[in-house]
């Protein structure tokens, strides 16, 4: 039977080879020869850090743990679907009288942890959240069962809650409208069970950045790259001054849009603008006189306007030769 691995150097004859594992070589010390370069993983599968150091973390364990599933990944399934094809009929019927009782037995917070967690699944899916808000959703969630603040509650109103607060804690730039079509939750569900959640759970959420929202709007609407870039510009002084003190930060990100459509000559309506942010004309409005006062943007503002001016001439002049 052949060797796996060279023992003696063809070149000098030295049998003490180094074995680098890092690199998947295996070198002479003596003459420097590479003898083998096989990239073999000698470790364990990841890396774990606890209070016993890396010489007791030298194991193999499964899977990761993940609040995802009821069970945090620990427990097992009686087969799958996929087998029925190599059973007969008796072992068939046996199969699915296993299944149905493994589905009966348990608590009554794993039933409720496997319809919730199944909806959160759901509405994750459908708004194509990472699979790190979909697991701190599914935190948050199986916290609030475990401490028993479902009780009394929708399981689904709850679900919704904690993706709505997931998301938030993430920063990521799902509205409040989004969330509530998916789920089929009323928005005030969803913002009440969000808040009684953070508030047992003492979850501290800060109000997201106004620049996440800009390239989902400026997608929406159409907008050049470059009209997002001074969005962001405007949004970043506005800090700065502490106009964006106590706002929404869709709102500021709504009338920083706007202000730039006017500075670049890509036009586009107050209610344009709010059809797609979600937010009322009157907030587009007082923060565009905001940004034109506190910032001085009234020389920018006018040469926009010409820009687009002589824009729509040009359109107009070759509509008419056509």
């Amino acid at each position: 039977m052949k060797a796996l691995y060279k023992t003696v150097c063809p070149e000098c004859g030295n049998k003490k080879l180094s074995h680098n594992r890092e690199k998947g070589e295996i070198t002479c010390p003596d003459c420097g020869l590479v003898i083998e370069d096989r990239m073999v993983d000698f470790g364990k599968d990841w890396r774990e850090f606890g209070e016993g150091g890396e010489g007791e973390s030298n194991r193999r364990g499964g899977s990761p743990l993940t609040y995802t599933k009821e069970d945090m990944g620990l427990g097992t399934q009686v087969g799958t679907s996929a087998d029925l094809s190599k059973f007969d009929r008796r072992t068939k019927q046996r199969f699915y009288r296993f299944r149905k009782w493994q589905n009966r037995v348990g608590s009554g917070l794993e039933h409720n942890l496997r319809e919730a967690l199944s909806e959160i699944r759901r509405i994750a899916s459908n708004l194509n959240l990472p699979k790190s808000v979909e697991e701190e959703a599914a935190r948050i969630y199986t916290l609030a069962a475990q401490r028993g603040l479902v009780k009394g509650r929708s399981l689904e109103d709850v679900a919704a809650g904690s993706v709505y607060l997931a998301c938030k804690i993430n920063e990521l730039p799902k509205t409040l409208d989004e969330i509530s079509d998916v789920s089929g939750i009323e928005k005030n569900e969803v913002i009440k069970n969000s808040k009684f959640v953070s508030r047992e759970l003492n979850i501290r959420v800060l109000p997201i950045n106004p620049n996440n929202y800009i390239s989902k709007f400026a997608s929406a609407l159409k907008l050049s790259p470059k009209v997002q870039t001074i969005a962001n510009t405007l949004i970043g002084k506005a800090q700065r001054s502490g106009l964006t003190s106590g706002k929404s930060p869709k709102g500021v990100a709504a009338s920083a849009l706007y202000t730039s459509c006017l500075m670049c000559g890509e036009k586009r309506t107050q209610s344009q603008v709010a059809d797609v942010t979600g937010v009322t004309e009157v907030t587009i409005r007082n923060g565009y006189k905001e940004f034109l006062d506190e910032l001085k943007l009234k020389k920018e503002i006018e040469k926009g306007k010409k820009i687009f001016k002589v824009a729509k001439e040009g359109r107009e002049m070759a509509s008419a030769e056509a």
